[in-house]
């Protein structure tokens, strides 16, 4: 796909937007191929119900109304809040990059921080006072040093690592809606972070934060920043599942090391033996990023805003490979070039059929471009 300069999305196409990411059944990747496949999300709201009912849903698929999301716009706006679009003006560069890159961001505060190069900070939640002084020292020579410091707005490491860098800048990003302070313990931080820093929410506002929301808020930490520093976290720490999608972004992983008596440290040190860089000042991460090319920073998001698909399948081929896909397909997931190899299909109509099953429930998409059946009762 050619690529096109950063615009911005006119009023109607945001709401468009809005409502097509809070449909039932779509996710930010399928959003995109949605985008692709129909030029616009207005088509590919036109389009849902028949999609799902080719991929086999007996009911109609929940479409968001256009007065719920006129609604979450006008929330936004008093809150003093903006709703920014991969591939518009000031979205943050490297996110737009990964692969299920949030198709909008609810932003609170200077929205302009997000364009400065990041780096992440995360760690326990149990920290220890030397850990959460740590945290707090690191990110405020990060900042010192030109970074956003990026971080969840957790107690502990993130909460220590925000306070640091308020100074410079600190970006939020939150499980829950914009203006939820979560955990309450850390609403000054919230309101400080306010008034001098960004908040950054992919969820609608006045959403509570629930256990699902976090792994996913995970990935917006890492996509954002050029890296992520650990510091303290034991080995069943949500903070070493965001190395992981930072390594799978093709980020830089840090970690502090600590005292193999301390469980906190079990994490970190495993991170540090798997090849991430042993961190004990900013210097460790300052130079690394000097000597290693940065990752691309344009916004490739914008090609999406008005890309169409080609040539779309016809009808006819559709139905003769949805038996063929739906056979080739089980709980186990595998990879969607596996399923081109095996099929007499091109890709175009292997997308399309996975689409329509993915809108009718009946389809999960994995990390790696993997996709698996969900079992029907």
């Amino acid at each position: 796909m050619r690529e096109k300069s950063a615009r911005s999305l006119s009023s109607a196409e945001k709401l468009d937007w809005l409502r097509l990411i809070r449909s039932e059944n779509v996710g930010p990747v399928t959003f995109f191929r949605l985008l692709d496949h129909f030029g616009s999300a207005a088509a590919a709201l036109d389009a849902l119900p028949r999609m799902a009912r080719r991929g086999g849903r007996a009911g109609a698929v929940r479409i968001a109304p256009l007065e719920t999301a006129e609604r979450e716009m006008e929330r936004l706006e008093a809150l003093g809040a903006q709703l920014l679009a991969r591939g518009e003006p000031g979205y943050p560069p490297l996110l737009a990059h990964i692969e299920d890159a949030p198709p909008l961001i609810g932003v609170l505060g200077h929205a302009s921080l997000l364009t400065k190069a990041a780096i992440a900070m995360v760690g326990a939640r149990n920290a220890s006072a030397a850990g959460k002084r740590l945290a707090r020292d690191l990110a405020t020579e990060l900042g010192r040093g030109g970074l956003l410091v990026v971080s969840g707005l957790a107690r502990g490491i993130d909460a220590a690592a925000h306070e640091g860098a308020l100074p410079t800048g600190t970006a939020a990003v939150l499980g829950g809606g914009i203006d939820v302070p979560y955990p309450l313990e850390n609403a000054a931080i919230y309101e400080q972070i306010r008034a001098e820093g960004v908040l950054v929410s992919e969820v609608e506002p006045g959403t509570a934060p629930l256990a699902r929301h976090f792994p996913r808020r995970n990935r917006i930490i890492s996509g954002i920043a050029r890296g992520v520093v650990v510091v303290e976290a034991n080995l069943r720490s949500g903070s070493l599942i965001t190395a992981r999608m930072a390594l799978e972004q093709g980020r830089e992983v840090f970690a502090v090391p600590g005292s193999p008596l301390d469980p906190r440290a079990r994490g970190t040190n495993g991170l540090i033996r798997q090849g991430a860089t042993l961190t004990e000042s900013a210097d460790d991460v300052l130079h690394v990023f000097g000597e290693r090319r940065m990752p691309p920073r344009g916004n490739d998001g914008a090609a999406r805003l008005s890309a169409v698909s080609s040539a779309k399948p016809a009808d006819s081929d559709l139905d003769k490979a949805r038996t063929a896909i739906i056979e080739s397909l089980g709980p186990v997931p595998v990879t969607v070039d596996e399923l081109l190899r095996n099929g007499q299909f091109s890709p175009a109509v292997a997308s399309a059929v996975l689409l329509e099953l993915e809108l009718a429930g009946r389809l999960e998409r994995h990390p790696g471009n993997q996709v698996s059946l969900i079992p029907q009762n």
